[in-house]
C-alpha cells in the first residue's frame, strides 16, 4: 500500500496545480498557431513545447541539471543566440533596396516611436493596481514596439530576465499577426490616391557598395553607440559574408544550418520561462497590451513620416512602405506589396518596402542600444 502511495505521489496527476495546467494549454494554443495558421512557426512551436515542458511537475527540465535550465543560461542569460541570430539575419539580407533609396531610412528610424511612445506608457502602468515596472522593466518592454523579436530577447535577457517570457511571446506574437494589425491602420492613415502612388525603379547597387555598406554601418555604430555594436555587429558580419563572394560556405552556414539549430535552442530556451508562477500575473497582461500599442504606433508612425516624405521629395514615395519600417522581415514588405496591389493591380512595392524594412531592424538594434546605454 505505502508502495501505492509513493507511486501516486510521483505521477503528473498528483502534482500538477492550476496555473501548469494553464500555462500547458497556452503552450498548446503556440502550438496551434504555428501549426494550423503558420503564424511565425519556426519561433512559436519550440517556444509552444518548451512551455509544456517546463511546465511538467517533476520534471526538473528548468531546475539545475535540467536542459532547458542550461539552454537557457547558456544561450540567452548571456545574450549569445540572439547575436547569432542577427548574424544569420544579417547573412540573409540583402541592402540593395536601402542603398538604392537612402531616404526609407528615415522611415525605419519612425517606425520605432511606437518603442519610446511604449516606455512611458510602461511607466504609467505603475499608477494601475498590482503592477509595478522599473525602468528597467519599461525599457525591456518597449522594445517590443521594434517588432523584432532577437532584439527584444537580448535586451530582456540584460535588463528584466524575470520579463523575458512574456516579452519574447509578445514579441513574436505580434509579429506573427503583421497580416492582421498592420493592414487596417494603414489603410486608415492613407486615402485610395496614396495607396496608388506608382514608384520609380530602383537603381542599380554594385557589389563594392553592398561591401562597404555594412563596414559604414559598424563604423558609426562605434563612433556614435558602442551599445548597440553586439547586435549591429553581428548583423553586418552576416550581411559582410554574404556580399563579399569569398566565404561562401560561411554564409549558406549562418543562413541556414546555424540560424535553425540556434532557433530550436532559442524557442525552447524561451518557452522555459513560461512557467506559471512567472506568466500568470496581472503584469503579463499589461506587458501584452503594451506590445500591441507599441507595434500598432510603430507601424503608424512609419506610415506619417512616408507621407511628409512624399510631400517633400521630387520623386513620389507610396505612404504604405513606411509601415515596412518595422523590423518584421520579409513579412511587413509583403503586407505593403499585397495592400498596394489591391487598389492598383500595377503596383508592385515590394522592393520598396524592403528599404525601410531593412531600416527597421538597424532602427530596432539601435533604439535597444539607446535603451541600454541609459538604462543598463
Amino acid at each position: 500500500m505505502d508502495g501505492l502511495l509513493i507511486l501516486w505521489s510521483e505521477t503528473g496527476l498528483a502534482n500538477f496545480q492550476f496555473g501548469q495546467v494553464c500555462m500547458i494549454v497556452v503552450g498548446g494554443l503556440l502550438l496551434f498557431l504555428a501549426i494550423t495558421k503558420g503564424f511565425e512557426p519556426l519561433l512559436l512551436l519550440p517556444i509552444g513545447f518548451g512551455a509544456i515542458l517546463a511546465n511538467i511537475p517533476n520534471a526538473g527540465f528548468t531546475e539545475p541539471g535540467g536542459l532547458l535550465y542550461y539552454i537557457y543560461h547558456v544561450g540567452i542569460e548571456s545574450g549569445v543566440f540572439p547575436l547569432l541570430i542577427f548574424m544569420g539575419v544579417g547573412a540573409m539580407t540583402d541592402f540593395g533596396a536601402l542603398i538604392a533609396n537612402p531616404k526609407t531610412l528615415w522611415l525605419g528610424g519612425a517606425a520605432q516611436l511606437g518603442i519610446f511612445a511604449t516606455l512611458f506608457g510602461a511607466i504609467l502602468l505603475n499608477y494601475v493596481p498590482g503592477m509595478e515596472f522599473s525602468l528597467a522593466d519599461a525599457s525591456s518592454i518597449a522594445i517590443i514596439g521594434g517588432a523584432d523579436g532577437p532584439t527584444a530577447i537580448f535586451l530582456a535577457s540584460r535588463l528584466s530576465p524575470d520579463l523575458l517570457g512574456a516579452i519574447a511571446v509578445a514579441a513574436y506574437s505580434y509579429m506573427a499577426l503583421v497580416p492582421i494589425i498592420q493592414p487596417p491602420i494603414m489603410k486608415a492613415l492613407t486615402t485610395v490616391e496614396e495607396r496608388k502612388i506608382k514608384m520609380a525603379q530602383l537603381r542599380y547597387v554594385s557589389k563594392k557598395e553592398k561591401i562597404f555598406f555594412p563596414l559604414l554601418v559598424l563604423a558609426l555604430t562605434i563612433l556614435l553607440l558602442p551599445s548597440a555594436t553586439p547586435l549591429v555587429g553581428m548583423f553586418c558580419l552576416g550581411n559582410l559574408m554574404r556580399e563579399a563572394g569569398v566565404v561562401e560556405r560561411l554564409s549558406k552556414t549562418a543562413q541556414n544550418e546555424l540560424i535553425n539549430i540556434v532557433t530550436i535552442f532559442l524557442g525552447l530556451g524561451v518557452g522555459s520561462k513560461l512557467q506559471a508562477d512567472k506568466f500568470l500575473n496581472l503584469e503579463t497582461l499589461g506587458i501584452l497590451a503594451l506590445g500591441a500599442l507599441a507595434f500598432s504606433i510603430g507601424t503608424a508612425g512609419g506610415i506619417l513620416m512616408a507621407k511628409l516624405l512624399n510631400k517633400l521629395s521630387k520623386e513620389d514615395i507610396n505612404p504604405l512602405i513606411g509601415a515596412a519600417g518595422v523590423s518584421a522581415v520579409p513579412m511587413a514588405a509583403r503586407v505593403v506589396n499585397k495592400v498596394g496591389l489591391q487598389d492598383n493591380p500595377q503596383n508592385f512595392l515590394l522592393m520598396h518596402a524592403m528599404g525601410p524594412n531593412v531600416a527597421g531592424v538597424l532602427g530596432s538594434a539601435v533604439g535597444a542600444g539607446i535603451l541600454l546605454a541609459l538604462v543598463g
